[in-house]
């Protein structure tokens, strides 16, 4: 008799992009809250130790991508503040009110101003819970296509180690029954000789 065949069972695909929408996602929160924390840090040293200087508007931002860009001095060393917030109808070469920290000339922001990109804050904050929902929808997807690989796969063993017990058991019947008929006609034949 021939081996019976269990076909596999049909595992269902999980594309591709469930997994990049985690990793880009998962990479977008983690950018974004390196951000929030770099502007977070610069506003609290800026706080500590203010030192105002003056600046000059050497570039503004324009709908190209082009971000603004503020020179100023300190100590003699030259220095260039991007991103900043400038004010509508600023000009080139205007004077612009800056403060930095005491310890650090690099962290800078607009006088008055908590942070020296408040557009920055408030994208990592609009970013990150969204980035993380997104991870845990995907990681959640994922988990539940493995779980659902592994229990089809169980299955499948189950139907297999079924299919072998039914042929094994299947194959040994003629045996017995077959044994048992030798000794019923052996009886018979026995009672018939004594007769």
């Amino acid at each position: 008799m021939q081996t019976a065949t269990v076909p596999p069972p049909r595992v269902p695909r999980l594309g591709r992009g469930w997994y990049l929408a985690a990793v880009l996602s998962a990479v977008l929160a983690v950018g974004m809250c390196l951000l929030g924390w770099r502007q977070a840090d610069q506003a609290d040293r800026i706080a500590a130790h203010p030192v105002r200087v003056e600046g000059t508007v050497t570039q503004l931002p324009t709908g190209g991508g082009t971000y603004s860009s503020v020179s100023y001095q300190v100590g003699g060393q030259p220095h260039t503040a991007a991103a900043l917030p400038l004010a509508d109808g600023t000009k080139l070469g205007d004077a612009i009110c800056l403060e930095h920290a005491a310890d650090d000339a690099g962290a800078v922001r607009i006088c008055g101003d908590t942070y020296p990109q408040p557009v920055g804050v408030g994208l990592a904050r609009f970013s990150v819970p969204v980035a993380v929902v997104l991870f845990a929808v995907c990681v959640l997807r994922i988990w539940r296509h493995r779980r659902a690989v592994a229990v089809r796969a169980g299955q499948g063993r189950l139907a297999a180690n079924l299919a072998m017990a039914t042929e094994a058991l299947a194959d040994g019947m003629p045996a017995i029954t077959h044994g048992k008929r030798s000794r019923r006609k052996r009886r018979a034949g026995g009672r018939r000789g004594q007769h």
